[in-house]
C-alpha cells in the first residue's frame, strides 16, 4: 500500500473512532445539559485543542499570508460545521444515539453527490454501490426497534 494512501486511511480510521466516542460522550452530556450549550462547550474545547496542536507544531501564519479563497471556504466550512453540530446535539438530546449517528452518516452519500456536482469528481461503480449500501444501512439502523 502506498504511504500516502496508508496515511490518509490511518487518519480516517482515527476520525471514525473519535467520532464514535464523540457520539457516546455527547449523548451522555445532553442528558444533563441543554444541547445548544453543550455545543458551545464542545466548540470551545475543539478550539483550545486545535490552538494547542498548531502551537506545538509551530504552524502559525500571519493572517495576510493566508490565501483569500481558502479563508472564504474555511469560513463557510465553519458555518456548516456549527450548524451540523447544533443539529447533531439536538438530535442526540431527543433521539436514540444509534439512530442519530446512522442518519448522520448519510453525509457520506451527500458528499458523494456534492463531490460530483461541486468538485468534479467522477464516481466509480463501487462508490455508487457503497453509497447505496450506506444509505440502506442508515435506514435500517434508524428504524424503530420492535418490542
Amino acid at each position: 500500500m502506498h504511504g500516502t494512501v496508508q496515511s490518509w486511511l490511518l487518519f480516517a480510521l482515527g476520525s471514525a473512532f473519535f467520532a464514535a466516542l464523540t457520539a457516546i460522550f455527547a449523548k451522555l452530556a445532553v442528558s444533563d445539559l441543554n444541547s445548544d450549550l453543550a455545543t458551545v462547550v464542545r466548540t470551545v474545547v475543539v478550539l483550545l485543542v486545535a490552538v494547542l496542536i498548531v502551537s506545538m507544531r509551530a504552524e502559525w501564519q500571519r493572517p495576510q499570508e493566508l490565501p483569500a479563497r481558502s479563508m472564504i471556504f474555511l469560513v463557510l466550512s465553519g458555518i456548516a460545521t456549527g450548524l451540523s453540530w447544533l443539529c447533531y446535539f439536538r438530535a442526540l438530546e431527543i433521539g436514540p444515539v444509534s439512530g442519530v449517528v446512522s442518519v448522520d452518516k448519510l453525509s457520506v452519500v451527500l458528499v458523494v453527490v456534492l463531490s460530483v456536482l461541486l468538485v468534479g469528481e467522477r464516481p466509480t461503480w463501487h462508490v455508487g454501490l457503497g453509497s447505496a449500501l450506506v444509505a440502506l444501512g442508515a435506514i435500517l439502523v434508524s428504524l424503530p426497534m420492535s418490542s
